[in-house]
């Protein structure tokens, strides 16, 4: 006899979505195995939004179809939700409860009795046991926060969808969120984060997608895209950038210029050309390609020129 297939997380097949003058969602493909940490990344606009919309019932497909834990979300809406547990990206939150309040209110929303003792366990690991009968609106945008992430969690779903859980929130609660987190996927939860954050991704994320103006343009493992953005990155601070270079030139916060080189052999023709150019080099940093390289690589304009190509 064969083995039954392991059932997926998530699973997303050949989904498309419009909206009036916009492809939201391009025939979109991907599995997320169970227990997985798995990135969803993209500029704004890529799709990433409606796509998690999609899977939480909030929005229906054009065309395709998704699943959580088996469960289509459209056929069989009530056992997917019931699986899912979403911190979005917006502050939602009713101004006339408490911090309590709202997650037993959301624990009653699934059905769930006797959370009593969970609910004083995320209030723990979120920092917000002190918290716990104050008004929301009397919180601070950080602690508004904290809350989604509890209601996401009150259910105890086993696939947790976090929209950029931490924008907007200190360190210290980011590193305390990140240990809670972690300690739910060792204990067999799927988690699926999309963050503007990549050194979260990389950090956390076994698998990376990335989509672009609704299309998956990678689909691998962390190692594997790092492995593509290998070689190093040089920031030159310095007034200008000589002409072969600016093509390459990428500005940075700080007012440097930085490049991307496919290694040290490029090193020398870049520092040779501006001294050649007569450029003086106020300062130089050099540093390993990361997640954030390949991203820009993956999603930046010249890739797509490169794709039509």
């Amino acid at each position: 006899m064969k083995p039954e297939p392991v059932l997926a997380a998530v699973e997303v097949i050949d989904v498309c979505k419009s909206f009036p003058n916009v492809r939201a969602l391009d025939h979109v493909s991907l599995r997320v195995e169970q227990g997985e940490f798995f990135a969803l990344l993209g500029p704004n606009g890529a799709g990433k939004t409606t796509l998690i919309s999609i899977l939480a019932g909030l929005a229906r497909a054009d065309s395709g179809q998704a699943r959580i834990m088996g469960f289509d979300t459209v056929a069989q809406a009530r056992d997917a939700r019931l699986s899912l547990g979403v911190v979005p990206q917006e502050l939602v939150f009713d101004p006339f409860f408490t911090v309590r309040e709202m997650l037993e209110l959301q624990a009653s929303y699934y059905g769930v009795r006797g959370a009593g003792a969970w609910i004083d366990e995320i209030l723990h690991h979120l920092d917000l046991t002190d918290k716990a009968n104050t008004n929301m609106r009397a919180l601070s945008g950080g602690m508004k926060r904290r809350v989604l992430v509890g209601q996401a969690l009150v259910h105890r779903p086993p696939v947790i969808v976090l929209d950029e859980p931490t924008a907007g929130v200190d360190v210290e609660l980011r590193q305390n969120l990140w240990t809670f987190i972690k300690r739910l996927n060792r204990e067999g939860h799927t988690i699926i984060l999309t963050t503007h954050y990549l050194e979260e991704a990389e950090a956390l994320c076994q698998r990376v997608a990335m989509l672009k103006g609704g299309r998956v343009v990678a689909l691998d493992t962390t190692a594997n895209l790092l492995r593509g953005a290998s070689g190093i990155t040089v920031e030159i601070a310095a007034d200008a950038v000589p002409e072969a270079w600016r093509g390459r030139a990428a500005v940075q916060a700080t007012g440097a210029f930085g490049f991307t080189l496919a290694g040290y052999g490029e090193l020398e023709p870049l520092l040779a050309a501006f001294r050649e150019s007569g450029i003086a080099i106020a300062e130089m940093k050099l540093g390993a390609a990361d997640l954030e390289q390949a991203f820009l690589r993956l999603t930046s304009p010249t890739a797509a020129t490169a794709e039509a190509a």
